[in-house]
């Protein structure tokens, strides 16, 4: 007790109190950095699934086209030797799909490179597809936007050895939520030629 009748806490509380608030302080860095790594990570996880998102819309939107051509070579009125299609610039629809002349390169550098392509491929519309300019977004039907229709291009690769089958290549492209998001993909397929034995034995 001092000359003012008023009691001081020893000196060992006091430094007691002082660390306490120096841990309290700690503990609160501590707790904010570790919040705001978690919201990071929520950030970063978030554009993972997004990305992931739209590369499997584009894809399939790719498959689609892909499946068209192949639906297409399987009609009595699919198929052929191939025209010209260097001037489609980018406007032809798969209402007047034919087989192309100029062959597709096989490099992964030109498949890679759609833009080289694409503008004389024939546009496919799928059903209920929403395609606007930007992409991305959701539209009033519920469905999420697309930055644009995919595509397909068909060309002749040639007869097989008994001279029977013939072999068409197509190559198809799909556009996800953004002019960046293009899946391509490419198969072969088979045409058998058919016809009637009608004579008697």
């Amino acid at each position: 007790m001092n000359a003012t009748g008023i009691r001081r806490p020893p000196k060992r509380a006091r430094r007691e109190r002082g660390f306490i608030l120096v841990t309290g302080l700690l503990f609160l860095v501590v707790m904010t950095l570790l919040g705001l790594a978690l919201f990071r990570s929520t950030g970063l996880m978030d554009r993972i699934t997004a990305n992931t998102r739209d590369k499997q819309r584009s894809f399939e939107a790719a498959q689609a086209a892909l499946e068209y051509g192949a639906w297409w070579l399987a009609q009595p009125s699919g198929g052929g030797n191939g025209t010209a299609c260097a001037g489609n610039n980018g406007t032809a629809y798969v209402a007047t799909i034919h087989v192309c002349s100029e062959p597709l390169s096989t490099s992964l550098t030109a498949i890679q490179d759609y833009s080289t392509w694409y503008q004389d491929a024939f546009i496919y519309k799928p059903p209920n597809m929403v395609v606007v300019s930007g992409g991305g977004g959701m539209s009033s039907a519920t469905d999420i936007n697309y930055f644009g229709f995919p595509g397909l291009y068909v060309e002749k690769l040639g007869l097989s050895a008994d001279g029977k089958n013939t072999f068409y290549q197509v190559t198809a492209y799909g556009f996800g939520g953004d002019a960046n998001t293009v899946s391509v993909v490419r198969g072969t397929f088979k045409q058998t030629a058919s016809s009637t034995n009608r004579s008697t034995p």
